[in-house]
Order: C-alpha cells, then structure tokens, then sequence
C-alpha cells in the first residue's frame, strides 16, 4: 500500500526527490520514478529503558519523518547520497562502512540474508533532528528496508522489517538495543499509542483523540547511544539478572521477571547502584501498565503523572538524565495545561516529551521557547507533534 505524498509533510519527500535527481540524475523517459518510503520519528511516553530487559513500552510515533527515496541499479552495488549534508557514499555486499553508512549498509545486508535485494542508488532527506533522542536511526533504518524492498518488489510483514532492522543496529552498529524503536517506527497508527510487550513481542495499538498535543524540547544535547552510557546499562542489567538468579530460587532469565519482593529480599548481593537499575525498570513495567489504562480512558491527568514519575525514576535511579533534560523538565512541567513531561529516547542528551491540552499547546510552545535559551541553552528548540503512522511507502509525484 502506497499514499499520495500530498497526503504527508512534503519537506522530506521532496528533498529527497529532489536530492536524488541532484545525485544520480533523471534518467531515461523509460526509467522507473523512485519508489519513496516514509519512516516516522517516535516519542516514548512511558517505558524507558525497558525493552532490552523485556519489559513494557508506550511510544508513539510523531509527524517529523525521514524520507528515501530509491531507484533499483543493474549491478550490487549501493549509493547513497544524504541530502541533507551533502555526503554521497558507495558500498558493495561485503563493505562494511562506517558513520552514518553503516546504517544503510547493515540493513541491506540484514534485508539480504532472506530477500533478493538488487543495487540501489537512495536519497535520505529527513525532519527528524538527529542525536535528539526521537529514534532517527531507526527512522532511517525502516525507510531504508522498506524502500529497498519496494526496488526489489517484494513485500514482507512490517513486524519482520522491524526485526530485521533491530537486527542491523545491534549487528551492524553496535547499539545493545531492545525492539521498542523499530517497532515504534514500524507499527503505530495515526492517533495511537503502542502498548508493546518486548518479551512476547506482542502489541496493542492504544487508541485516542481528544484535546491533547505533543510537546517536544530537543534540548541540543547530542547523544551517540553507541558511545554513552547506555551499552553501560544494559551490561548492567545482566550483571544484576545473573546476580538474582544465583541469590534467589526464583527462575530469573531478564528483569521481566523481577518484582519489587524480590529486589527488596535482595538489596545487600544487588548493592547501591544495581539495586536502583531494577527498581527503576520493576516500577518502570507498573508506570507503563498503568498509563495504558489512563490513556485508553482519556484520564491525561494520570498519563502525565506516570511521565513525571518516570522521568525521576529514570535521573535517580537510572541516572541517564543530564541537566539541561532536568531542566526542559522543569520548565515544561511549570506551564497551566501540561499533564506531565519526561526525557524520551535512551538519555544522555536527546529531548524531553510533553503532554498538553490541546487549548494550551500554542501558548505554552511560545512560552516555552522565549525561555529555552537562558533555562535549557542556547541550541535548545521546541516544536509540537503529534501521533502518526508507521512506515510506509508514497507515491512520488
């Protein structure tokens, strides 16, 4: 299934038509327009952290996306040309690029391994600010798959996309992720969250509408999850799952199965720092099942506290906050018509995601940014969201 690309932002499609032309040029009058594919962004209301210990996720999509566009070449080999800085890159099946290549190259050899992917020349052009913890990666990972695909005129489930683009950040770049980004950008609806089990895999799209938008603050502080703290945590994690395990009679295999009895029998073989890593994800699974029940009832007012209890959690016990996203917190949090703000993405940097009625969404957006310089810095920005689809292809017009 394919939309019209006057039915979404144009910015990205166009810029990466645009770019492609640019790159590889026109072609002959019988040469096949690009096949184009759209990936979202994705905020993550609740559930940080959560997804490589199997735990529990609410994120939902957002209307900044990343556009390829993609064009089927008669030999192996893959261009690809980012509109958006100018860099134009080659790679054959057994290159192994770095930077922002690896990226496309490791889903075209994922995608491989099963599916008959010719050479493609492909334009990335994206609204989706990078490093901001709003899952640009896995943005351009599933509109690279699902535009490599569309080249080669084969379709596969989203779910299976979406797995075989986890499989390339964690392979191919190095990233300890769970499933939550790629599913986000994969699989939510319009006006939905999605409730995602990250053990069975199983999910829920969360329905609802009403007089709520999405505020996002990317405070400017850049993250690589690939160089942070955050492969820190997940080997963390493991260390406190294997210590559980040998501690207890209990069969642990992830901190899914942990609950707050069990941590608090094992407080002194855990110590300090382990201890507070589960209990932010044990109380993070419970802040995730309650805001689902919030959100399909429309009771924002509780969503908003599950977010700003997840954020403390998150800066006390997980300690993945900095201060500028406690900050963005702080002053999101102070505005009438804000439910509830926390850090989204893996922290370190990145941005923070509001809640807010759909009557203070202006005001508070223009407050907000008149402050951003002197409370959060000088390359902070806001902008507002909201809840949108998941990958998919457009018609190139």
């Amino acid at each position: 299934m394919s939309e019209s690309a006057s039915e979404v932002s144009e910015g990205p499609v166009e810029r990466a038509l645009n770019g492609f032309e640019a790159a590889f040029g026109a072609g002959a009058d019988d040469t096949p327009d690009p096949v184009v594919a759209l990936a979202p962004g994705r905020v993550n209301l609740v559930g940080g952290h959560t997804d490589y210990n199997d735990g529990l996720c609410l994120p939902m999509a957002v209307d900044r996306t990343v556009a390829v566009a993609a064009r089927a070449r008669d030999d192996d080999q893959i261009r690809v040309h980012a509109t958006d800085f100018g860099e134009t890159a080659t790679f054959g099946p057994d290159d192994d690029p770095d930077g922002w290549v690896a990226y496309v190259a490791a889903v075209a050899r994922v995608l491989r391994e099963d599916e008959s992917i010719p050479g493609a020349d492909l334009a990335i052009a994206s609204d989706v600010p990078s490093g901001a913890g709003l899952s640009s990666s896995a943005a351009v990972e599933l509109a690279v798959g699902r535009a490599l695909l569309g080249v080669a005129g084969t379709e596969i489930p989203t779910i299976d996309l979406s797995l075989a683009c986890w499989r390339a950040e964690r392979e191919g770049v190095g990233v300890e992720c769970g499933i939550l980004d790629q599913f986000a950008v994969g699989l939510c609806e319009p006006d939905s969250a999605l409730f995602l089990d990250c053990r069975t895999r199983e999910f829920e799209q969360v329905h609802f509408s009403g007089d709520v938008g999405i505020l996002v603050v990317d405070t400017g502080v850049s993250h690589e999850l690939a160089d942070s703290g955050y492969n820190d945590r997940v080997r963390e994690c493991r260390r406190a799952v294997s210590i559980l395990r040998e501690s207890s009679e209990t069969p642990v295999e992830s901190l899914r199965d942990a609950d707050v009895d069990l941590l608090e029998a094992h407080v002194d073989a855990l110590g300090d720092v382990l201890y507070r890593r589960v209990r932010h994800v044990v109380t993070e699974n419970e802040r995730v099942r309650d805001a689902c029940e919030a959100l399909s009832a429309h009771d924002f007012e509780q969503v908003g506290a599950k977010m700003v209890a997840g954020h403390e959690s998150l800066r006390d016990d997980y300690e993945v906050s900095c201060a500028e996203l406690d900050a963005a917190i702080d002053l999101l949090t102070a505005f009438d018509g804000v439910y509830g703000a926390r850090m989204t993405g893996g922290g370190f940097g990145g941005s923070a995601v509001a809640l807010v009625t759909e009557d203070a969404l202006g005001r508070t957006e223009a407050g907000v940014r008149a402050a951003l310089p002197e409370r959060v810095g000088a390359d902070a920005q806001v902008f507002s969201c909201r809840p949108s689809g998941g990958v998919r292809l457009v018609d190139a017009l």
